[in-house]
């Protein structure tokens, strides 16, 4: 636990690099904070933050600046960060100028949280929910080959020809699906696509054909994304030399960045900060990524987040996020009502 004085030494140093992208000198500290100590008490609390890990120094004699851990602690100790009014009301109303229509919401939410955060903003479509593994069954057509029938809850129904490299008994088909039907049932695809392969050969190409279907039914949710603001990282320090930037432009294009967004989101509304090298990706780990969701209760949710520097300003970064998003789930609520399910672009 850092003492009260810490608390305010570090989170000034924090402000200020934010800001300036400049090390922190204690005298800038001590001007800063007011606080009535002597400049060498205050480069005493700045060795014991840097002996915590909390901050770093390019050299002895220099300022000083955030670690990834600085931080987060610096992070941890926001609470309950709302934008001005007047800019609530600004977001507002140009939320009601747009027509009723999803996507237009999203597209110009992802523009506003660009501007307003002066990062790079991302915003997905609603995603339906995965669908849960209900049973399989295979219908032989030739001694080697069969027709795979994965039935998921809700409905769902995927089809695929399973070809085997040998002839196959009926009993070797019902021992291996009875298997399978025991492992996976009620499975999401996440947890099914992370089974690893069975040992038997039979069993092994059946639930080789299950992942496949299981990606096919993934891949067909048509999810949109909604990307804008890489102008802002242009014009940053942190991405100067353009491989950094380079890398998460391709991150995007690939889509990884909406599967590292979905992994990462917290699962009930709320916003959840991930910093640095806390990013599992090591394409993001310069980076901090601000994530929340919105959407219906128990119908599918979106994501939005912004993605900026570590050196980001979280405490508006966060207010931003928090009312764009809670303000785009009050409109589906109000144009879909009830747990309906929400689908991008349908009209009033």
């Amino acid at each position: 636990m850092l003492k009260q004085r810490e608390e305010l030494i570090l989170g000034s140093i924090v402000r200020q690099y934010t800001v300036r992208m400049v090390p922190v000198s204690s005298s800038s500290v001590l001007d800063e904070c007011g606080l009535d100590v002597s400049s060498a008490t205050i480069r005493n609390d700045v060795a014991r933050l840097e002996e915590g890990g909390y901050i770093l120094r390019p050299h002895y004699a220099a300022g000083s600046m955030p670690s990834d851990k600085g931080y987060r602690h610096y992070v941890a100790g926001l609470k309950g960060q709302e934008l001005p009014l007047e800019e609530q009301f600004m977001i507002n109303h140009l939320f009601h100028q747009v027509e009723d229509r999803l996507d237009e919401w999203l597209s110009l939410a992802v523009t506003l949280l660009s501007q307003l955060a002066k990062n790079v903003a991302v915003v997905t479509s609603p995603q339906s929910p995965s669908a849960a593994y209900k049973h399989l069954e295979l219908i032989p057509i030739q001694a080697d080959l069969a027709l795979a029938v994965l039935v998921l809850h809700g409905a769902k129904v995927r089809q695929k020809l399973v070809s085997f490299d040998r002839q196959v008994s009926q009993s070797e088909i019902d021992c291996a699906l009875g298997r399978i039907n025991h492992a996976l049932s009620g499975l999401k695809s996440a947890q099914i696509m992370s089974k690893p392969d069975p040992l038997d050969l039979v069993e092994k190409t059946i639930m080789h054909h299950v992942k496949k279907m299981v990606e096919a039914e993934n891949a067909s949710d048509g999810q949109k994304v909604f990307v804008e603001g890489w102008h802002y990282l242009i014009n940053q320090p942190e991405f100067s030399q353009g491989a950094r930037l380079l890398n998460l432009i391709r991150l995007v294009e690939q889509k990884k960045l909406v599967d590292v967004m979905h992994h990462l989101s917290p699962n009930e509304y709320g916003v959840r900060v991930i910093i640095g090298c806390e990013n599992c990706d090591e394409a993001v780990q310069g980076c901090s990524l601000v994530i929340s969701r919105y959407g219906l209760p128990g119908a599918p949710l979106g994501s939005v987040a912004i993605v900026g520097p570590t050196r980001m300003d979280y405490e508006r970064t966060i207010a931003v996020l928090s009312y764009v998003s809670s303000l785009i789930s009050l409109l589906v609520t109000e144009l879909y009502g009830g747990a309906s399910a929400v689908r991008g672009g349908k009209n009033k």
